[in-house]
């Protein structure tokens, strides 16, 4: 919904890029032909990026999912901070938009740690769950439809071993949760899905205002 952190002047945002996000120039580029497109704005900020790449090195991660890969920006963040036998599973229903990220992924050098999987969401999460796959993730992110979040939730916190730690994107919505008057579909998925994150003991839970707003989740 954001591609820089709210509240943050272009000024200050062009500041926090030149001094403390330290963006590789393919990542910058992935980043610079994906704001031609008109949904432009369903690509994550540069400092949100760095901040999920960072988490991932954290925690150790070796496998992660992403729920809603886009043009695979923070696809190559989570990637590239994963070891050289890690694997990231992306989710997406865009041919599309995701030609272009295994374009860039390839490029990077790290297609071999990124498995694409097209259709559904659910339906991917569902089959890993079959294939026997529960409790074998260390993150992931959710950054896809927001009436859907619930329930990639669900998903995601059966996949993830105890410990492991679910991101979960535009909790603010541009700061439409506020606002009396915003009553589509979206924005009332999110205040339902926050309330709901809110009293969910499963999980420690920080939610921080870094891009659009950020939950984490990690599971007991």
């Amino acid at each position: 919904m954001s591609n820089r952190s709210l509240g943050l002047s272009e000024a200050l945002h062009a500041y926090l890029l030149e001094t403390g996000v330290r963006e590789p120039p393919l990542l910058r580029r992935l980043r610079e032909e994906t704001a031609r497109d008109p949904m432009a704005r369903m690509q994550i900020a540069p400092e949100q990026g760095r901040f999920l790449g960072l988490l991932v090195s954290l925690a150790g991660a070796r496998r992660a999912l992403e729920i809603g890969t886009f043009t695979g920006y923070s696809a190559l963040w989570i990637a590239r901070a994963l070891p050289p036998d890690g694997l990231l599973v992306c989710c997406d229903i865009s041919r599309e938009w995701t030609r272009v990220a295994r374009r860039y992924w390839a490029e990077a050098g790290l297609d071999d740690r990124i498995r694409l999987r097209l259709g559904p969401a659910l339906e991917t999460l569902d089959e890993l769950l079959a294939a026997g796959e529960r409790g074998s993730f260390d993150f992931a992110f959710i950054d896809a439809d927001k009436p859907a979040y619930p329930d990639y939730f669900e998903r995601c916190l059966d996949l993830l071993r105890p410990g492991g730690l679910v991101a979960v994107d535009n909790v603010f919505w541009d700061g439409a949760v506020l606002d009396a008057e915003a009553r589509d579909d979206d924005t009332r998925a999110i205040r339902a899905f926050n309330a709901r994150l809110a009293r969910d003991d499963r999980v420690e839970l920080s939610v921080i205002p870094v891009g659009d707003g950020l939950a984490l989740a990690r599971k007991r």
